[in-house]
């Protein structure tokens, strides 16, 4: 018996395995990245955070250079492959707007809209190019409610509803879409809250009759974990951390090197200048700044709505920009909880390669166990 991961359907998106690379700010994904996790048949997503700094084309720091390096990045990746690309976009960026009409003229396929509640129109579009357009909308979302206050809203007040769900857990790397009392809490796991999500999807895909999928990030690491989180309702997975640490990844060396060199002690939740909490790699740039340490800085245009420049310790967006670029001694790494288990650099295609057989084993060893008991796996 040959078994199988089961393909993931967007509307008529088809993914041939049902892994997203999640969204990686500021230029951890970019077109490098994206396009060899396409064409190993996921889906390979740019983030559209900060391009303007690190894209190789421009050095200015403002929200032309950033608009025009998001273009740059999505012709780029269709040079590389006829996989599926997405876009991740902050809905807390000050040029969110201006991201999404780009992403749409350039005929991104699908878009992933997170870092705050997406219950307007994204980009400004009419309601006839909303239903329309080729372009895909998933949002982001960490629990059943938020999930629901934008169904609810999209249904209300513009007759249609997003294509897909990322359902993003406690243990995914980055800003989080959790109190730091709610990380402590024992029951906030991806495995509580998934099917929450599901029950609350169903009366939509119901009304507007298409299927919603329903995508589960955060702590993934290998393809038992996929099989497990499938098993219970997921239609595909995102994972970040993993391909942080492929030669495809497009930072830089030293900042993969975090990722190999660190331990479980090293990874922590970070007050960021954002109010929000994330999860990072410690380093002495870390350190200090949890020490009290402010790091002085300019800010030449406002890239985040909730940002308060003048009060903030640290510049982010210039952290996350020279942590990308090997300047590690003046910036940080964001990770998933389980970036400590990274211990070398593979490629895209061995890593995709790893994670299919773990899944398959994970698989085969459940049908010896229960063999009437398996719906994910599809058997040839």
């Amino acid at each position: 018996m040959n078994i199988k991961l089961p393909e993931l359907k967007i509307g008529e998106l088809i993914a041939k395995i049902p892994i997203i690379q999640g969204g990686m700010g500021v230029g951890i994904s970019r077109s490098g990245l994206a396009s060899a996790v396409a064409n190993e048949g996921g889906i390979g997503v740019i983030s559209s955070v900060g391009l303007g700094v690190v894209q190789s084309t421009t050095s200015k720091k403002d929200r032309a250079a950033n608009l025009n390096a998001l273009r740059y990045e999505i012709r780029e990746v269709k040079k590389k492959t006829n996989g599926i690309v997405g876009i991740n976009i902050m809905v807390a960026l000050s040029d969110y707007d201006d991201l999404v009409k780009i992403a749409i003229e350039e005929k991104a396929d699908i878009l992933f809209l997170g870092a705050g509640m997406p219950l307007k129109i994204p980009g400004g579009i009419d309601l006839d190019t909303l239903r329309k357009q080729t372009t895909k909308i998933g949002v982001i979302v960490s629990s059943a409610r938020a999930a629901s206050l934008i169904f609810r809203t999209w249904s209300r007040k513009f007759n249609h509803v997003p294509d897909a769900v990322v359902v993003e857990g406690p243990e995914a790397g980055g800003h989080l879409g959790f109190s730091r009392e709610q990380l402590e809490d024992k029951k906030q796991t991806l495995e509580n809250i998934l099917p929450a999500v599901i029950e609350m999807i169903k009366p939509f895909e119901e009304q507007f009759g298409k299927k919603i999928p329903i995508i589960a990030g955060g702590g993934i690491f290998t393809g038992e974990d996929i099989y497990k989180i499938m098993e219970l309702g997921a239609d595909g997975v995102q994972m970040g951390t993993r391909f942080v640490a492929t030669h495809e990844c497009d930072a830089s060396p030293a900042f993969k090197q975090q990722y190999v060199d660190c331990t479980k002690e090293d990874i922590v939740i970070i007050d960021s200048p954002l109010g929000l909490p994330g999860r990072a790699i410690a380093n002495t740039y870390l350190k200090d700044v949890m020490k009290g340490k402010k790091i002085p800085f300019s800010c030449p245009w406002k890239c985040l709505r909730t940002c308060d420049y003048k009060t903030a310790p640290y510049c982010i967006a210039e952290a996350l920009t020279n942590a990308c670029v090997g300047l590690m001694d003046h910036g940080f790494a964001f990770s998933g909880s389980n970036a400590y288990l990274i211990d070398t650099i593979v490629s895209v295609k061995e890593l995709i390669e790893t994670l299919i057989a773990e899944f398959t084993a994970a698989a085969e060893k459940a049908l010896q166990l229960e063999p009437e008991l398996n719906p994910t796996v599809s058997h040839t």
